[in-house]
């Protein structure tokens, strides 16, 4: 049986041989603490729990993270015409002694076939009716333009008359049968002459139907006829420089205004049912006179002396249409 005495030395040996491994362990934690208490190590802890707020401002819109680019200007598309001041729609008198017309480019657009001036009567309309005959006499009537260097002549119902405005009007006046006349209004016919209704010389009349008919259905529409004839300017009887009554003869379209030069401007006169229009103040009488159709051309005069009764020639006339 073996000695206490080798028994001790051999509990020694294992205890020595355990100190070494736990000096190596205590090491290793100690190694182990210190780089993980690192300053480095713990701004890597800080970045890394930065890291999810980093990844959402990534991920938002960029509308989000920066302004928006400002929107460069479009080229405007607006008509060249829009961009100008309009021109005036009252031209000044002209300073020369003479009669003159709208400019041609006026005169073109003004034959584009709109009438902005146009009352009852409208061109490239057809108007539905009757007709009936008169003894026109010497053609004269409540136009008072006197007689008439033809027969082709109508009366206008009242309410197409529309106080003169239809005086010097050519019609292109067709019956059901197929016949054809043109005629120019120079005369009214009261009630019961009805809206649409012509009462027609006889000479007219009988162009579409025999006198015997007494009345037929008729359709008729605003010409705008091929003329050599210029517009006529006349002073109505007791015309003065203090009162005038002034008239339009001969002109191809309906007349729309007559306005007198104010020397400051223009002055519309009124129009009356005898087809002559008033200055009753005497305002222009004398002084250069502007001439507008139903589709807006104007012709400007001068020189057109205050002769009462006298018919004077201007040269001039209004575009067709």
């Amino acid at each position: 049986m073996a000695s206490s005495s080798h028994r001790r030395p051999s509990r020694l040996r294992r205890r020595t041989a355990l100190v070494p491994t736990l000096v190596v362990v205590a090491a290793l934690v100690v190694v182990s603490l210190v780089v993980a208490l690192r300053p480095e190590r713990q701004a890597d802890a800080v970045r890394a729990g930065d890291t999810p707020v980093a990844d959402t401002r990534v991920s938002a819109s960029p509308t989000a993270s920066k302004p928006e680019p400002k929107e460069t200007p479009k080229p405007t598309t607006a008509s060249p015409t829009a961009s100008r001041p309009p021109s005036s729609a009252s031209p000044t008198p002209s300073a020369r002694p003479s009669a003159k017309s709208t400019p041609e480019s006026a005169r073109q657009a003004a034959a584009s076939g709109s009438a902005p001036l146009a009352g009852r009567i409208e061109p490239g309309v057809t108007y539905d009716g009757v007709a009936t005959h008169y003894d026109a006499a010497d053609g004269d009537g409540a136009c008072t333009y006197g007689p008439s260097p033809d027969m082709m002549i109508a009366a206008m119902n009242t309410t197409d008359y529309e106080t003169s405005k239809a005086c010097g009007a050519y019609l292109l006046v067709r019956a059901a049968n197929g016949a054809s006349v043109t005629v120019r209004i120079t005369n009214e016919c009261p009630a019961p002459c009805a809206p649409g209704q012509l009462d027609l010389s006889k000479q007219a009349f009988a162009e579409l139907a025999a006198l015997s008919a007494g009345e037929i259905k008729i359709s008729w529409s605003l010409l705008s006829p091929s003329t050599s004839d210029t517009i006529s300017v006349r002073y109505k009887t007791g015309s003065t420089q203090y009162w005038c009554g002034i008239q339009a003869i001969g002109h191809r379209n309906p007349l729309a205004r007559l306005e007198v030069g104010t020397g400051g401007g223009w002055r519309q006169l009124t129009r009356t049912e005898y087809n002559y229009f008033l200055s009753p103040d005497g305002t222009g009488c004398g002084g250069p006179i502007r001439l507008t159709d139903i589709y807006g051309e104007q012709l400007t005069v001068e020189g057109i002396a205050v002769s009462p009764d006298a018919v004077q020639t201007t040269g001039v006339q209004f575009g067709r249409h």
